[in-house]
């Protein structure tokens, strides 16, 4: 007894009506961070701990004996690490390898949650950095907390070759305990 292709067909269309179809992701959608928790510092906030953390970053590399540059997409990452208090993130700066100030990323402070992040972003075709670009970030906190985590991740793909990597924020200034909010 021969099957009819009738038997076939039906089988098929069976098979994929219960395939789940998988929604494709916009090509140009990127998520962000969560809405950021802006916050104002008068003149009675104390500061118990905070950091100036010097982060270096590379909008592009060399490679190939130096001829040839692989541009780089930066993401400068900010991470409270602290179980139980915020952290207030005063200040976020992007410098060009001649120190010049390129971009000032916040224009009033934000909070961090506990155990929250935040990041930034720099446009792979962005170069004006240069290749000794850097983040200034600095934080404040009203309790001594653990210090928060802050580094850079460096990503770039061309064809079928890609590098990434990162670079820790190193701190280059702390704040003692109880001096008034550096803002007015």
């Amino acid at each position: 007894m021969k099957p009819h292709p009738h038997i076939y067909l039906a089988i098929a269309v069976i098979i994929l009506a219960s395939c789940e179809s998988t929604p494709k992701s916009q090509p140009n959608a990127t998520p962000g961070t969560p809405l950021q928790k802006i916050v104002t510092l008068d003149k009675n906030f104390k500061i118990a701990s905070g950091q100036t953390v010097y982060v270096p970053v590379y909008s592009h590399i060399y490679h190939h004996n130096r001829q040839e540059i692989f541009e780089l997409a930066v993401t400068l990452s900010i991470r409270n690490t602290d179980l139980t208090n915020p952290i207030i993130i005063t200040s976020v700066r992007y410098y060009n390898s001649e120190g010049k100030l390129v971009k000032q990323y916040l224009e009033r402070p934000i909070q961090l949650d506990a155990l929250a992040s935040t990041d930034f972003f720099i446009n792979r075709n962005d170069t004006s950095g240069g290749l000794g670009a850097n983040f200034i970030v600095e934080w404040v906190a009203q309790t001594e907390i653990s210090e928060p985590i802050v580094e850079a991740v460096m990503i770039g793909t061309d064809f079928q070759q890609g590098i990434s990597f990162i670079s820790p924020g190193r701190v280059i200034k702390s704040q003692n305990k109880d001096k008034r909010s550096p803002l007015k």
